[in-house]
């Protein structure tokens, strides 16, 4: 009798990866709509503080629903970047922005024309502001990719908040400098915020003209020419302002320079919490190591990282500046912040309860020694909790 042999049956194949968050991408166009809501909530409550509907959006709400929603360290599989980095549909999520950013302006710009009181317009340009900040993270996304069309864009983006140079000083000195004493966008353990913005906000200007003019030297063109990108994207601000004004009545430059103070604000900000006190040893050559995970504080936090296009997966960013931010990763050594960036950017405007909060866990990261952190030199670390 011949025994029966059975052949197991198949094994039903995975389904392929999906991005369970890929709808809710569109979400992050709510940031650029933000005059326009708060003209709607001004009509229909009657209540003017709701011009401050931007910072109060920015600032409470969206730190509330990081709470309410969580967090997510999910990684896509390796196998489905490359149809990820593809998909059209994210970069349109981030084309959209710049159309509704400007719609916004324009709109803010007709309202300040017609007269408002000033704190109801000053209200509206820190609504705008918000929007002019997120445009530089948008900006920032756009350009550090290799696309023409996306680079333009990202000065486009940057006009706004005039802060045009960005675009020379990321991608070409805070990327190689960062978390080292050398970089003015990383920020010292024990510097407050306040202390910060003097620092990098000259820095960065210094910095970006330093390296455009060394680029341009190289090529044998002159510094002050229509080559210079730091010089071409302070003129497009010049041009918009100009044409804003214009069109508007001279009325709306106050207004325009506060937005753009605030768009500043929060860009730098968000530098200086996302290298608080993280340093890069130096190898035996002199040279510094190389960028890891571990030189960038990180958040998962789903809501922030919906509207900010993953920034917050930061360690990721470094490591791989051309990673599109759909495809950026969590990793396990990377040091995690307590809460989205909108959070700690409220705390990090309270210096003693940023420091309380944020230096314990600097000395942690570094074993209880705080003298491996990049310090400031006048103000003495707060020892970690795990070090008493």
């Amino acid at each position: 009798m011949t025994a029966s042999t059975t052949t197991p049956s198949p094994q039903p194949a995975a389904p392929p990866w999906r991005d369970r968050r890929r709808p809710a991408w569109l979400l992050g166009l709510a940031v650029p709509a933000l005059p326009f809501q708060a003209a709607a909530l001004v009509e229909v409550s009657g209540r003017h503080v709701l011009w401050w509907w931007g910072p109060f959006f920015a600032f409470v709400i969206i730190p509330l629903l990081d709470a309410l929603v969580g967090r997510d360290q999910e990684n896509p599989p390796e196998e489905a970047v490359p149809l990820l980095e593809n998909d059209r549909y994210y970069r349109w999520c981030t084309f959209l922005y710049l159309p509704l950013q400007y719609a916004g302006l324009l709109y803010a710009c007709l309202l300040w024309s017609r007269g408002m009181a000033v704190p109801d317009a000053l209200g509206l340009a820190a609504t705008v502001g918000v929007v002019a900040g997120v445009a530089i993270n948008t900006a920032h996304e756009l350009g550090h990719k290799r696309e023409t069309v996306e680079r333009r864009l990202a000065r486009i983006a940057l006009a706004q908040a005039a802060y045009g140079h960005f675009f020379v000083e990321h991608n070409h000195g805070h990327h190689v400098r960062v978390a080292t004493p050398e970089d003015p966008a990383s920020s010292r353990l024990g510097e407050s915020l306040w202390a910060f913005l003097p620092r990098t906000v000259a820095g960065s200007i210094r910095s970006a003209w330093h390296l455009e003019a060394r680029r341009l030297n190289r090529r044998r063109h002159r510094t002050w020419s229509h080559r210079n990108d730091v010089l071409t994207a302070w003129g497009l601000t010049l041009v918009l302002f100009a044409a804003l004004a214009t069109a508007f009545g001279p009325v709306v430059l106050p207004y325009l320079l506060v937005q753009a103070a605030c768009g500043v604000l929060l860009l730098e900000s968000v530098n200086y919490i996302e290298h608080y006190g993280l340093l890069r040893e130096r190898r035996p050559d002199g040279r510094y190591e190389r960028v890891a995970p571990r030189h960038s504080w990180n958040s998962n936090n789903t809501t922030s990282n919906i509207l900010l296009y993953q920034l917050q997966r930061h360690s990721d960013h470094h490591a791989n500046p051309l990673r599109r931010y759909q495809t950026l990763r969590h990793f396990e050594e990377a040091p995690q912040l307590p809460s989205g960036y909108a959070s700690m950017i409220v705390l990090a405007w309270v210096t003693p309860l940023w420091r309380r909060v944020m230096d314990p866990k600097v000395t942690a990261h570094y074993g209880g020694d705080p003298t491996r952190a990049n310090r400031h030199h006048a103000v003495r670390p707060v020892p970690s909790r795990d070090a008493r």
